[in-house]
């Protein structure tokens, strides 16, 4: 499971750290240097760690290069690290919670990190905070340095900066924390160019080298047009990635299964590029190799075995996500654009799973319902109905079912009360989205209204519940009773 924990700890006065030990230039800090560091030192980023994390290792070495590309720039920004497990009264007094956390201490006083894990993504992110939002370019030289220092920048052509598209350009720049940003007003800058005035123009080292904005300019369509244009037509799901994916401003995702043991990438790639060009920035194309180990739940969350892939689905990261497959599940460019075509078009019907029927599913005191036969026993009017949403691998859910199993027992002869359950993984329905196990849900005859229960997980509760008609047990959970993160569905982040 993907952690999105940094704490970033920013350091940049000129100082002497001849008595703090240094790793591949990150200074090495606890509790005896902390303190001074972070406080003689105008800009510091911190990582806390743990020797133990594969996420922490992952970063290490693009921590190190960032630290390297600050010191080549003669940067005064400063990159740290504290091993969280030593140091433990340090990581407790910054809240540290998870591994790595970064934190940026800008004389003293700390930020959350909220960059890339790339070396790229951190010295950006450093600059930006550290500097003017936008580089003035005003020579060709330094608009060819600064274009071809990246992987990816963004440079705003005006004539006049003062004017009201320059200054929306200038707002938008404060909030893209992943590329550089440039300005230019020089003549010469928008010749070599072949610039217009107003033009906002994404240079890449990939695709097809550089993209010129369209439309109107806001400050969230320049956003989303830098976030569509900076990533590869086909991104690659990863570690690095899935921030930038999910947490992008497209909110709708072509996700391509494809096993690279198969060959799929060679195979397959080429047409997903050539299909991507007409949908950018309206929708993402995200490749996932079904051969890594932690992507698995990926496919279990679609109800896809790996028999399945190469294959294609869609998702929409709405408040309500909906997930759509395609009648042809052959991966060619006709139908991939019939299939994203049909979707913008709204033509698509989402994509619910759902189990076979099991024969026996009344014959216990338990019922058992699946996507067909839900809205007929939890919306019968004469009965109430007590469902519960649960997940084979839920640990709370295993530890519910012996009660749950009472329940049914205690009111098998009702015949105005159902007990009833169902694998929420395994099946969907479009007017209810489960987000977590278990979810116990009242569907009360008469009204059909829809009650959660969020009382404690006991015979007793449970029955007061249905016996008060769900009055008892509405009032929401202590801290302390949350659930736990392995009873939730994957989030954004994960998937």
């Amino acid at each position: 499971m993907l952690k999105l924990c940094f704490i970033v700890c920013l350091v940049g006065s000129v100082w002497s750290s001849a008595d703090i030990k240094t790793d591949e230039g990150v200074l090495v800090l606890n509790k005896d240097n902390f303190e001074a560091a972070i406080s003689d030192t105008e800009f510091i980023l911190v990582e806390f760690y743990a020797p133990w994390c594969g996420h922490c290792k992952s970063l290490a070495p693009e921590y190190a290069k960032a630290a390297k590309k600050l010191e080549e720039k003669q940067s005064a920004i400063k990159l740290a690290k504290v091993d969280a497990t030593e140091e433990t009264d340090l990581a407790e007094k910054h809240g540290v919670r998870g591994y790595p956390t970064l934190k940026f201490f800008r004389k003293g006083s700390p930020v959350d990190y909220t960059g890339g894990r790339t070396s790229d993504d951190i010295v950006n992110w450093l600059l930006k905070k550290t500097g003017p939002v936008a580089k003035e370019l005003g020579s060709v030289e330094e608009a060819k340095s600064f274009i071809d220092g990246d992987n990816v920048v963004v440079v705003g052509f005006f004539k006049d900066q003062d004017s009201s598209a320059a200054k929306v350009f200038l707002e938008a720049a404060a909030t893209i924390d992943d590329h550089p940003i440039g300005i230019s007003s020089s003549d010469d800058v928008f010749s070599e160019y072949s610039a217009s005035d107003g033009n906002i123009i994404l240079f890449k080292k990939f695709d097809e080298g550089k993209a010129v904005m369209d439309g109107e300019v806001t400050e969230q369509a320049i956003k989303k047009f830098v976030a569509a244009q900076s990533l590869p037509l086909v991104v690659e799901f990863n570690h690095d990635t899935a921030q930038k994916i999910f947490g992008g401003e497209i909110k709708s995702h072509l996700l391509i299964f494809l096993s690279k043991e198969a060959g799929h990438f060679d195979k397959y790639l080429d047409a997903a590029r050539e299909s991507a060009k007409d949908f950018r920035e309206k929708l993402l194309f995200v490749s996932i190799n079904s051969d890594e180990e932690d992507h698995q739940r990926i496919l279990e969350f679609f109800g896809m075995k790996k028999e399945e892939v190469p294959a294609m689905r869609l998702i929409r990261l709405e408040e309500d996500m909906a997930k759509y497959k395609p009648e042809d599940p052959e991966i060619t460019a006709d139908n991939i654009k019939n299939f994203v075509q049909g979707f913008l078009d709204g033509n698509l019907k989402q994509h619910l799973l759902s189990q076979t029927l099991p024969d026996d599913w009344d014959k216990t005191p338990v019922k058992v319902l699946v996507s067909t036969n839900f809205d007929e026993i939890a919306f019968d009017k004469s009965k109430d109905v007590l469902v519960e949403f649960y997940a084979p691998w839920c640990g709370h859910c295993k530890q519910l079912a012996p009660i749950y199993d009472q329940l049914g027992e205690k009111f098998k002869d009702s015949d105005s009360v159902v007990i009833a359950k169902m694998d929420a993984t395994a099946n969907e329905l479009e007017h209810t989205k489960i987000t977590s196990f278990p979810t116990l849900k009242l569907y009360t005859k008469g009204e059909n209204k829809v009650i959660e229960y969020n009382g404690e997980r006991t015979l007793e509760g449970l029955t007061k519940f249905l016996e008060s008609g769900g009055t008892y047990g509405q009032a929401a959970p202590d801290e302390a009773e949350e659930e736990d993160e392995d009873d939730d569905l994957p989030r954004k982040d994960e998937l």
